[in-house]
C-alpha cells in the first residue's frame, strides 16, 4: 500500500507537470500516485523516505522521473517503447516502469541521492528583456553576478536571441532563440553589453561533461523536445565555469562598486531554496552595497522567484542609487509566457 504522504507527493506533482505542459509527465506521476509499487530497494526507498518527499521541499518525484529519463536517454530498451514521442497505455507504461524499478535500483537508487538540477533555459528570456531595460536606464556596461547558477547556461543570456510580437532582441548571430509568450509592453531596444560575468552553486554542473550534461537534460521532461533542443544548444555556447560554493559568502566579496560599470545580481528559481538565514544575509549585505552606489556604479538585483502570490513566478527589480523596486510582471516557471511591465 502506497504511504498517503507519497501518494499525495507525486498527485501534486502529477498536476503540476500536466500544469506546465507535459501530459507525459502527468500520467507518470499519476500512476506512481496511483498503482502498486513492486517490491524491492526503490520502493522502500520512496514508501521510507526520511524527510519532506514533497515537490515544495526534496523534490523526489522529480529525483525518481530524472533517473528514469536519464536511462531512456542512454536507449533503455524496456522504456524506449513507452517513453515519447510513443504515446502508451496507462498498464503498458506502468508495466515498463515496474520492471526497470526492480532490474535498475542502483542506478535509480544513486539518482535518489541528489536533488533535482534544472538549468531552465527559458527563464533567460526575463534576463534579456532585463538587460535592455538596464542598458535603456543607466548606458553603462553590465557585469554580472548570478546567484545559484547550476551550469552557468544562464549566464550567457546576453549570446540569446528573443522574439516577441515581431521584434528581435539580442545579437545578429545568437546561440539560440527564445520565443515566449508576450504580453504587455516591449523591453527598450537599447542593446546591453555585458564586460564579464560569474555565477555560484553549492552544486555546479560543467555541461562538457558527460555525466553533467545528461543529468541536465535527465531533469527536462520526456515530451518536451523543444526544451531539450535549447538546453543542448546553450550547453554548446556556454564557456563560464560556475563556482562550487555558498552563494551569500561568495557575493559578499564582489559587491565592491567598480566606477563605468553596472552590477546586475539575479536569480532565476533559486534565491527561494536558500535558508532563511542566509536570505536575510544576503538582503543585508546588497542592501548595504546599494547605499553607496552611485549613478556612474549603479546596482541592480533582480529575481524571478515563486511568491505564492499569483501564476508564475514575481519578476522583482531593486535598483540603486535610487533605492527603488520595480515590479517588471510575472513569468511561467518554464519561460513559456512573461506578462511585462513597464519598469522605466
Amino acid at each position: 500500500m502506497t504511504p498517503p504522504n507519497v501518494r499525495k507527493a507525486f498527485a501534486d506533482q502529477s498536476i503540476a507537470c500536466a500544469n506546465l505542459g507535459s501530459t507525459f509527465m502527468g500520467q507518470l506521476m499519476r500512476l506512481c500516485a496511483d498503482m502498486l509499487w513492486p517490491a524491492g530497494s526503490v520502493t522502500d526507498r520512496v514508501f521510507g523516505w526520511q524527510g519532506d518527499i514533497t515537490p515544495a521541499a526534496q523534490s523526489v518525484p522529480l529525483r525518481l522521473a530524472g533517473a528514469l529519463h536519464a536511462l531512456h536517454l542512454q536507449d533503455h530498451p524496456i522504456l524506449g517503447p513507452v517513453y515519447p514521442p510513443h504515446s502508451t497505455s496507462d498498464t503498458d507504461l506502468w508495466d515498463a516502469i515496474c520492471a526497470t524499478l526492480v532490474t535498475e535500483a542502483t542506478h535509480i537508487n544513486t539518482w535518489l541521492n541528489s536533488a533535482p538540477q534544472t538549468n531552465e533555459v527559458r527563464r533567460a528570456a526575463t534576463l534579456i528583456a532585463v538587460g535592455h531595460l538596464l542598458a535603456d536606464r543607466y548606458g553603462l556596461p553590465i557585469r554580472t553576478s548570478e546567484l545559484g547558477a547550476s551550469a552557468g547556461l544562464n549566464l550567457h543570456w546576453d549570446a540569446y536571441g528573443m522574439t516577441i510580437a515581431g521584434h528581435q532582441f539580442g545579437p545578429a548571430n545568437p546561440a539560440l532563440i527564445l520565443e515566449p509568450r508576450w504580453s504587455g509592453p516591449l523591453p527598450p531596444p537599447t542593446s546591453p553589453r555585458v564586460l564579464t560575468r560569474a555565477g555560484v552553486d553549492l552544486n555546479p554542473l560543467d555541461p562538457h561533461n558527460t555525466d553533467h550534461a545528461l543529468r541536465l537534460q535527465a531533469y527536462l521532461w520526456p515530451d518536451q523536445p523543444d526544451r531539450l533542443s535549447l538546453t543542448r544548444a546553450a550547453m554548446a555556447a556556454t564557456t563560464t565555469p560556475v563556482v562550487r560554493g555558498d552563494a551569500i559568502d561568495w557575493l559578499s566579496e564582489r559587491l565592491t562598486h567598480q566606477q563605468g560599470t553596472l552590477h546586475l545580481i539575479y536569480s532565476t528559481v533559486a534565491w527561494q531554496y536558500f535558508p532563511a538565514d542566509k536570505q536575510a544575509l544576503g538582503t543585508q549585505m546588497i542592501t548595504k552595497a546599494g547605499a553607496s552606489a552611485t549613478r556612474q556604479s549603479p546596482l541592480a538585483w533582480f529575481g524571478m522567484e515563486n511568491d505564492s502570490n499569483g501564476e508564475g513566478a514575481a519578476l522583482t527589480l531593486r535598483l540603486w542609487p535610487e533605492d527603488v523596486t520595480v515590479d517588471l510582471g510575472r513569468a511561467d516557471f518554464h519561460g513559456r509566457w512573461i506578462t511585462w511591465r513597464d519598469g522605466t
